[in-house]
C-alpha cells in the first residue's frame, strides 16, 4: 500500500514496540494488521531474518488495523497490547501473525493462554475499551499523518514500497553500504 509521506511522519517513541538494539544502524517501522494477507507475507519474510539482523537492526511495530474491512483486526490488536502490559507483546505478535484464522475472541484467549498471560487479568483488560480506543485513536491519527493502507514500512524513517522479500534485500543493501560505524541514513528504494 502507498503512503501520502515519503518520510516517517511520527517518530519512534516509547509507547512503540521495539524489537533489537535503540543503537541499531538500521529502523524498520512497520504498520500492520493481524488479520491482512499482505501484512501475514511480509510478516513471514521479515520474521526470517529477524535472529540474522536482530544486532544491526530495530524492528518497530504500530497497529493500523483495518478496521471497516477486517473484522477481527482491531480486537488482535488489543489482545496484542494486553499482552504487552504483561510484557509478552513479541510473544502474542508472532502467535496472531502464525494463526491469522484464528482471531475470534474464544481464539484470542487461548493464544494468551498458550503464551503464559494471566488470564484474570487479560480477561478484565479485554473487557475495557480503553485499548482499543487508543489503538483506533492512533488509527486514526495514523491516516490523518498520511498513512492509507497496511502493510506501511519505513526504514530509517524513509517509506518503503516494496515486497517482504525486496524489503530484506533493502535492509541489507543499506548495511554493507552504511559499513559497521556509519549512521547515515539509507536511500530511500520505492517499488510497488
Amino acid at each position: 500500500m502507498e503512503s501520502k509521506n515519503t518520510t516517517l511522519p511520527v517518530p519512534v517513541n516509547e509507547r512503540d514496540h521495539m524489537i533489537g538494539s535503540t543503537d541499531a544502524r538500521v529502523t524498520v517501522v512497520n504498520y500492520g494488521d493481524y488479520e491482512c494477507p499482505d501484512c501475514l507475507v511480509r510478516h513471514k519474510q521479515v520474521e526470517k531474518v529477524f535472529d540474522q539482523l536482530i544486532h544491526e537492526v530495530r524492528y518497530v511495530y504500530r497497529h493500523f488495523p483495518l478496521i471497516r474491512v477486517h473484522p477481527h483486526a482491531l480486537r488482535a490488536a488489543q489482545a496484542a497490547e494486553v499482552a504487552a502490559a504483561q510484557g509478552k507483546f513479541w510473544e502474542m505478535h508472532r502467535r496472531l501473525y502464525a494463526h491469522p484464522n484464528k482471531l475470534g475472541d474464544r481464539e484470542l484467549r487461548h493464544h494468551a493462554q498458550q503464551i503464559g498471560l494471566d488470564m484474570v487479568r487479560f480477561d478484565q483488560e479485554m473487557a475495557t475499551d480503553t485499548i482499543a480506543e487508543q489503538i483506533t485513536k492512533d488509527y486514526y491519527n495514523s491516516i490523518i499523518y498520511g498513512i492509507s493502507g497496511a502493510p506501511t514500512t519505513f526504514v530509517n524513517s524513509v517509506l518503503y514500497a516494496m515486497s517482504g522479500v525486496e524489503l530484506v534485500a533493502a535492509v541489507e543493501a543499506i548495511l554493507k553500504t552504511q559499513g559497521p560505524d556509519s549512521t547515515e541514513p539509507g536511500i530511500g528504494i520505492k517499488n510497488s
